[in-house]
């Protein structure tokens, strides 16, 4: 995630943020800038980025922002749409009505905007299924509103661009006990997100693509019955040498989760790693071998194009991580053992993101 500075004061302000925190000028996120922008306001109610002028481009709050204080990013004026691009996306959104939800409904809103960031980061294509039939969209459903289980909870998903989500992991409380059931050593709701995304993305850039048989080479036969794989996950858990061929004990359950879960890790890699660049960390460690020694992580991952470059950069970054973590009296912030095989099917995502970046800009 970038950093972003308030025009009118110079204070450091962050990605959720409504306002200046110093000097209270009013903040939005234009999309079209990919920056966190001040904004002045027009005579006419609507908005302009601070010294940009009265005739430059004017943009309205988008109505989640206006209604319900949960989006801060902007709409351009002459937009019919009353949503920003992100909150357009949405197909369902929880029952305002029942308290409590519309503090769940933020949490994940402020997480899926970080998913679409990344997503426009990456320069992947965006669009919110109301548009087009293969496009985007969500569901955050409650256990009350059944929708794809006769039990009459909802289970989190992907179904043909369709994402749905479980307004329960917004619950701090109630996503650490499930972590825990499922003894799993890492569960956020970006995670999710990120995941889910990844199911979405197998359907627009693997299948029926070109990469469809490197896919099959190093993942497996994605046309394995999935439902059976699913069982035989739960009823038997992972295999034990799993480790040494994926990135997750749940990538081992089928060729899909593996392509989901490695799709994840490598977005959690670029935004960890851009957060670092935005700061200018360098990670030197003053012993260990040369490997460590060379390894920095002040670059630009959303524009470096190297693989080799890219992880040789992260891996010294988690071992500051999770020693600073362990520091603090925390589990390792990263619980995660990348082998061999792992980093390759990561490599592939590059690959494949790489690609389509090539086809809206061929100078890449």
């Amino acid at each position: 995630m970038r950093l972003f500075v308030c025009k009118s004061c110079d204070q450091l302000v962050f990605f959720e943020n409504f306002s200046c925190v110093r000097c209270g000028a009013v903040l939005g996120f234009v999309p079209e800038n990919m920056y966190l922008e001040t904004l002045e306001e027009n005579i006419d109610g609507t908005w302009r980025i601070a010294g940009a002028g009265p005739d430059s481009l004017s943009y309205r709050h988008c109505a989640n922002r206006i209604e319900q204080q949960i989006c801060n990013w902007m709409v351009p004026a002459m937009d019919a749409n009353e949503l920003c691009l992100a909150c357009r996306l949405n197909k369902t959104i929880p029952d305002l009505s029942i308290p409590g939800n519309i503090e769940l409904w933020s949490r994940l809103e402020t997480e899926k905007r970080r998913l679409v960031y990344s997503l426009f980061r990456l320069r992947l294509p965006v669009v919110p299924q109301m548009n087009d039939p293969a496009g985007l969209a969500f569901d955050f459903l409650a256990d009350s509103e059944p929708r794809f289980n006769e039990s009459g909870r909802v289970l989190t998903g992907h179904s043909e661009g369709l994402i749905t989500l479980n307004i329960a992991e917004a619950d701090p409380v109630m996503r650490e006990k499930m972590k825990n059931d499922m003894s799993e050593p890492y569960r956020t709701i970006l995670g999710h997100f990120r995941h889910e995304s990844g199911h979405y993305y197998w359907d627009r850039l693997i299948r029926d693509s070109r990469w469809l048989e490197p896919f099959r080479s190093l993942m497996g036969d994605e046309t394995l019955d999935y439902a059976q794989a699913l069982q035989r996950h739960y009823e038997n858990g992972p295999p034990a040498d799993w480790p040494r061929h994926f990135v997750s004990a749940y990538a081992s359950t089928h060729p899909w989760e593996d392509w989901a879960e490695s799709w994840a890790h490598f977005l959690h890699i670029v935004d960890t790693m851009e957060t670092a660049y935005e700061y200018g960390l360098r990670v030197k460690p003053r012993v260990g071998s040369d490997e460590y020694l060379r390894a920095e992580a002040g670059f630009d991952p959303y524009v470096q194009t190297d693989f080799q470059t890219l992880i040789e950069h992260w891996f010294p970054l988690t071992y500051a991580l999770n020693c600073l973590n362990r520091s603090m009296g925390h589990d390792h912030l990263y619980p995660f053992v990348l082998s061999s095989p792992a980093v390759e099917k990561l490599k592939t995502v590059h690959m494949v993101i790489a690609s389509q970046q090539a086809i809206d800009n061929p100078k890449i």
